[in-house]
C-alpha cells in the first residue's frame, strides 16, 4: 500500500489559536515530552526526514507546527515540554495556548501522545491523557524508543501502559521504534482510520 503520509508537507507553524489554519477538517495532533522522541516518530511516519525539525535543544519549539496531508487533513505537532531550562512563563504560556486550543478546536480528531516506553505516564502525559479525555478526543499512545527494551520488556511495558489507561475511554497503546522502524504500519493503520481513508488505499 502507498504511504500515504510521505505526501506531508510543512504548512505553518505560530504560537497561539489566533494563527491556525481553518477549523476544519481533520486534524490529528501529536503530543509528548521533549525527548520523548515526537518529531522522529513524524518524520519516520512519513518517510521524511527533516519534515518535524529534532531539536538539539528540549523544549525549545514552543510553536504549534501543522503539517499538510491534503483533502482538509493535517497532522500537527504539538510544542513539548518537560525540561527544568524552559522557564515557568514559558510553560504557563504554553498551558494557556493548549488549554484554548483543546477547549475551542473542532476540527481535532484524534491524538498520538508520544511517550518513551522506559518512562511513560509522566506528569506531562497524565496532563495531555486528562485534556483529551475531557475534550473526548480519542488517544494512541505511542511507545516510543521500543528499541531500547528487550522483546519481552517493551511487551510488558505495552501491558502495564494498557492496564493504566484500561478506565479511560477511546484510548490505544502500541509500541515505537523509529530506528528500527517498528509500529510503523500500526500507526499508519490508526490515523487511516480517524482520516477514514479505509476506501482510499
Amino acid at each position: 500500500m502507498h504511504n500515504f503520509y510521505r505526501q506531508a508537507k510543512f504548512l505553518l507553524s505560530c504560537p497561539s489559536l489566533k494563527g491556525c489554519p481553518n477549523d476544519s477538517g481533520y486534524e490529528v495532533i501529536f503530543a509528548g515530552r521533549s525527548n520523548a522522541g515526537k518529531s522522529s516518530a513524524i518524520n519516520t511516519l512519513t518517510e521524511q526526514k527533516k519534515l518535524a525539525k529534532v531539536s538539539r535543544t528540549p523544549g525549545r519549539t514552543q510553536h504549534l507546527v501543522f503539517f499538510d496531508l491534503g483533502n482538509d487533513r493535517r497532522l500537527v505537532d504539538l510544542p513539548g515540554y518537560g525540561y527544568a531550562k524552559v522557564p515557568d512563563s514559558v510553560k504557563q504560556d504554553w498551558h494557556r495556548n493548549m488549554s484554548e486550543y483543546f477547549d475551542n478546536r473542532q476540527c481535532i480528531k484524534a491524538a498520538i501522545l508520544v511517550m518513551d516506553c522506559r518512562h511513560p505516564f509522566k506528569p506531562f502525559d497524565q496532563m495531555m491523557l486528562d485534556w483529551c479525555v475531557n475534550s473526548k478526543v480519542p488517544i494512541n499512545i505511542l511507545l516510543t524508543k521500543s528499541d531500547k527494551l528487550k522483546k519481552g520488556a517493551a511487551s510488558t511495558a505495552r501491558l502495564n501502559a494498557l492496564k493504566a489507561v484500561k478506565d479511560l475511554p477511546s484510548v490505544s497503546v502500541q509500541l515505537f521504534s523509529s530506528l528500527k522502524k517498528e509500529g510503523v504500519l500500526d500507526l499508519s493503520h490508526y490515523l487511516n482510520q480517524v482520516f477514514e481513508m479505509s476506501n482510499e488505499s
